[in-house]
């Protein structure tokens, strides 16, 4: 994403910017973090025109993951590098220093 698309996400639906693809991805996100119980007929039918059922559940999933680790993080009060700093915890082999 460029700086320009951050400038539009959040009125992602209204926005040039993005793909069809893109703005029924962003939804589904939307539904996910915010609002679960708006993911209506429109929001599904969305989602089945540019993504198989098999990418909306990977889709869902690591965004459920990614936004449970955040909360996380922000109930833990830890700031980026903080936890297990000292460690390769996390860190994709070829980016562990030896």
């Amino acid at each position: 994403m460029t700086e320009a698309d951050y400038d539009e996400l959040l009125d992602f639906e209204r926005s040039d910017r993005f793909t069809e693809r893109q703005k029924a991805a962003l939804l589904y996100t939307s539904m996910l973090v915010w609002n679960p119980e708006g993911a209506d007929e429109r929001v599904w039918a969305g989602l089945r025109r540019h993504f198989t059922d098999e990418q909306i559940v990977e889709l869902g999933s690591f965004v459920s993951l990614t936004f449970g680790q955040q909360r996380v993080i922000k109930t833990w009060g830890v700031g980026h590098g903080e936890f297990l700093a000292d460690t390769a915890a996390g860190l994709a082999p070829s980016e562990v220093k030896a």
